[in-house]
């Protein structure tokens, strides 16, 4: 018997019974409900003394880099503004022909010419300018880094810890201390994007120099050049293609981060355009804006990502050919057309989705409601408060009562019980655990239940150490008040995540067996992807307007997709001949999916789950601008306070959430990974 006591039956037992203490003894001792106040520490007021005292002793550098930078900045904006936009239109379609051909030319063109059409030129200026001084700042600093991890191997695992910190701490927070560091003004968002953007650089160049042949490292050292030679003249070109994966993720990543920082204001880009006609619920002009940004997203990744591989090019004779093209056409335009920001040939197209909205909203005004009635009252708000604080005569048309919750306990207990004389005893266990969670609500459960709970799975998942590391990163959320508000974090991002996980595992699993729905789906989750942040609010407020419901439908629509690719690559990439021997034996296909595919493809899945959730909380923070709680709206009051002391806690705390999830998410895959011998 003791052989078979395996650590999940421990992990779950001690859950169980910590759980069933909690629930017994909360209304005796109100304390392990609710962390009391006076036992936690003042650490925003002391991240605040200490950061407002260094921010002064570097103030004066600071803005003299703000001056510095600002030169190049007003010369980018000069040279964007003041070359015709048919030259420029020219210049990407050129870029596309040479990179990529016909296709890429027609995309190059396509772009552009909409972002004339729409009349948002000066907006997309501006904002492309940014992005043109951003991106060289981050590639110069995510190089550097780079090269410096690769080598004095001592500082690399430092370097990438403070990596981590740099994509996990919530975009929202960099502004605060920036803003007060820089001023106000476009610069605050360079700073930013350049922070934003380096990691990926980084990352890509220890990947490229790591997955050199040893035989080229050896021959570099043979041919009698000196260590710089051999970097210079050997490695990085040999790791070229990494890097352009590199500089291709850093310019998606510093576009998507000055889109962000156009909520300090200030300055007259596409960013501010979606956010002022967000707020102005003129939903139509923020949807052709928002479409701007996608067309410069969806031109510029393309265009790097042609870049970053190792491809023919096209003949530079008709590159050539089509930016003499773009020069005629320029001084044509000169004479006779307008400049490109009076165009209005979008305008009425705007108007006239203003004006469909306002007669679909008012026609299916009820329906809308009904959904995120059904979705709130039914689905987020039980998972928030428990089915005892949920359930009223108001939201089900009845009350929750005593007698109910114990027949809820007595029948995850019975059907526990079944599954677990069955031989799986931890899910077994499992059952009336959730139950006690679905009673009492996630924003609602006991702390120290949360803590030994996050110990217990990652014990499972990967040892003491990942235990202890739970363990004490949340307590150190605990102890920092912000605890409530990082449980509402959670509820609606797990929320979100799992939503994640049936939807988006359910359509990487059709796409698995159906080419043409992953034909069909491809570009959509490819289109998904390059879109900024910012974006996914326009369409679900267009239809639910601000509220909770909109933000968990925001944090899906980003979230999926890596679900969604996951999924179906796991499932595709299993080896023919473990599939062949399972149908040679008889199996069938829903036989063979549940005993071969699915084991060999959860690593994937889990590290598809991972980035969903990664994901989520990200989007979690750009939710705040629609009107929700937690950790997002601290993050988003203090940018707007200048609060640094609540910016930097609410962005650790909930770096924090995201970090734990990661690293026990990928003890599973790990866990996984070793058991299928890969």
């Amino acid at each position: 018997m003791r052989g078979r006591i395996t650590p999940g039956i421990i992990a779950a037992l001690i859950v169980l019974l910590t759980g069933g203490l909690c629930m017994a003894l909360v209304p005796h001792l109100p304390w392990l409900g609710r962390f009391p106040n006076a036992w936690t520490l003042p650490l925003a007021a002391w991240v605040d003394t200490g950061m407002t005292w260094f921010l002064a002793l570097i103030k004066p550098g600071a803005r003299a880099l703000s001056a510095a930078l600002a030169h190049p900045m007003s010369w980018t904006k000069v040279i964007f503004l003041h070359t015709p936009w048919p030259l420029l239109v020219a210049l990407a379609t050129a870029l596309g022909w040479y990179v990529g051909g016909a296709r890429l030319a027609l995309l190059g063109f396509a772009g552009l010419s909409f972002v004339v059409a729409s009349g948002y030129w000066v907006e997309s200026m501006n904002t492309l300018s940014l992005v043109a001084v951003s991106v060289p700042l981050a590639l110069l600093t995510g190089g550097a880094m780079g090269l410096l991890a690769n080598e004095v191997p001592c500082v690399k695992s430092a370097l990438q810890t403070g990596m981590d910190v740099m994509q996990t701490v919530p975009t929202f927070a960099y502004l605060t201390p920036l803003l007060l560091l820089f001023g106000f003004g476009p610069v605050v968002g360079l700073i930013a994007s350049a922070i934003y953007a380096a990691p990926p650089m980084a990352r890509n160049v220890i990947l490229g120099l790591e997955r050199i042949e040893p035989d080229i490292k050896e021959a570099a050292v043979m041919s009698g050049g000196n260590r710089l030679q051999q970097l210079f003249l050997v490695e990085i070109p040999s790791a070229n293609s990494q890097i352009m994966v590199g500089v291709n993720q850093s310019l998606m990543a510093a576009l998507s981060m000055v889109i962000i920082a156009a909520v300090i204001g200030g300055f007259n880009d596409i960013g501010w355009e979606v956010l002022l006609t967000m707020r102005k619920a003129q939903f139509g002009a923020a949807l052709l804006a928002g479409l701007v940004i996608v067309a410069f997203a969806v031109v510029i990744d393309r265009i790097s990502a042609g870049m970053a591989r190792r491809q023919q090019r096209h003949s530079r004779r008709v590159a050539l050919a089509i930016v003499a093209a773009g020069v005629c056409a320029a001084v044509l335009a000169w004479l006779y057309l307008p400049e490109a920001g009076e165009f209005t040939v979008l305008e009425p197209v705007a108007d006239w989705v203003d004006a469909a909205l306002t007669v679909f909203v008012r026609a299916n005004g009820a329906h809308l409601d009904a959904i995120k009635n059904a979705g709130m009252f039914y689905g987020l708000l039980p998972l928030r408060i428990g089915l005892d604080g949920a359930v009223l005569p108001f939201t089900w048309g009845f009350q929750w009562t005593g007698w109910m919750s114990a027949a809820l306990f007595a029948a995850s207990g019975a059907i526990g019980a079944i599954v677990a004389l069955s031989g799986r005893v931890a899910v077994g266990l499992l059952l009336p655990i959730l139950a006690g969670i679905l009673q009492t609500g996630i924003s609602e459960l006991p702390w120290p239940f949360v803590l030994i709970g996050a110990g217990a799975i990652g014990w499972v998942a990967g040892g003491w150490r990942l235990a202890l590391f739970a363990v004490l990163m949340l307590a150190a959320v605990l102890v920092s008040g912000l605890w409530e508000k990082a449980l509402w974090s959670l509820y609606l991002s797990g929320a979100a995540v799992l939503t994640c996980a049936i939807l988006g595992g359910g359509i990487g699993l059709i796409c698995a067996f159906s080419p043409l729905a992953w034909r069909i789906l491809q570009p959509v989750c490819d289109m998904l992807q390059t879109i900024p942040l910012f974006v996914f609010l326009i369409p679900v407020l267009m239809f639910f307007q601000i509220g909770e419901f909109s933000a968990f439908l925001a944090i899906i629509l980003y979230a999926i997709v890596p679900m969604i690719r996951y999924t179906r690559h796991g499932l595709v990439t299993t080896p023919p001949d473990l599939v062949e021997a399972a149908i040679s034996s008889g199996a069938t296909a829903w036989q063979t999916m549940r005993e071969i595919r699915a084991p060999y493809a959860a690593p994937t899945i889990l590290l598809g789950l991972n980035q969903s959730i990664l994901y989520a909380f990200a989007m979690l923070v750009i939710a705040a601008l629609i009107g929700t709680t937690g950790l997002g709206q601290s993050i988003f009051l203090a940018l707007g306070q200048a609060d640094i002391g609540l910016g930097i806690t609410s962005g650790a705390a909930m770096a924090i959430l995201a970090l734990v999830a990661d690293r026990l998410v990928q003890g599973f895959a790990s866990g996984r990974r070793r058991a299928l011998g890969l």
